[in-house]
């Protein structure tokens, strides 16, 4: 079975050397430099890491980040990047880097192709499809703690995972391909190509909510 993290991995490298550093990402405030920088010391600064997941610790994460922007070129990032963790790395494990990277390299890869008007959704492998839709299945109801409303979401043929119980406002159901459902889950709604059957209120206030981990 394909290792999709690393295909996801490598085709980001390669749209970062194809669209250059001061592309805009769906990242707010983000550029194309700054996401690599923020892939390279996610896997690569041991002090770095902490703060992406502990918000106490984000003061040091951006320090550490501007720091290796201005020691590194672009390129010199994006080749870290595309060569993998360092061997200390949690993400060098066998299996482990694997399952932490699936969802974060396919989220960023899109972040910077659908940062353009005019964007395309790629076909995926089933493959990948399922594992994206495992991802979902698992990280929905933190990704979307904040929803105001239930959450629901359905593939295309039917099968349903409940990301949030009903809440005051009821519950609303989103359908789309696990690609589309994670994309959403990850805060990324405006470009997520799903459909959302509620009250119109609840799909409002939902569409609007700020999602990701």
């Amino acid at each position: 079975m394909a290792d999709y993290s690393k295909v996801e991995r490598l085709a980001l490298c390669d749209l970062f050397d194809q669209v250059g550093p001061d592309q805009p990402t769906l990242c707010d405030g983000w550029t194309t430099h700054d996401l690599a920088v923020h892939l390279y010391v996610r896997e690569a600064d041991l002090l770095a890491g902490p703060g992406i997941m502990i918000p106490s610790l984000a003061d040091t994460t951006e320090r550490r980040m501007a720091q290796a922007k201005a020691k590194f070129s672009f390129t010199e990032v994006v080749d870290k990047v595309r060569n993998g963790p360092p061997t200390f790395s949690i993400y060098s494990f066998p299996g482990l880097g694997h399952n932490l990277n699936t969802t974060e390299y396919f989220i960023h890869h899109e972040d910077v192709r659908r940062a353009v008007e005019g964007f395309t959704v790629r076909e995926l492998p089933a493959a990948q499809q399922q594992a994206l839709w495992r991802a979902v299945k698992v990280g929905a109801k933190t990704m979307t703690r904040k929803a105001p409303t239930g959450l629901v979401l359905r593939l295309p043929d039917g099968t349903e995972s409940i990301g949030r119980k009903p809440t005051e406002l009821g519950s609303v159901t989103v359908t789309g391909e696990p690609a589309e459902l994670l994309l959403f889950c990850f805060g990324r709604q405006t470009v997520a190509q799903v459909a959302l059957d509620g009250d119109s209120t609840a799909v409002e206030r939902l569409r609007s909510t700020s999602f990701g981990i």
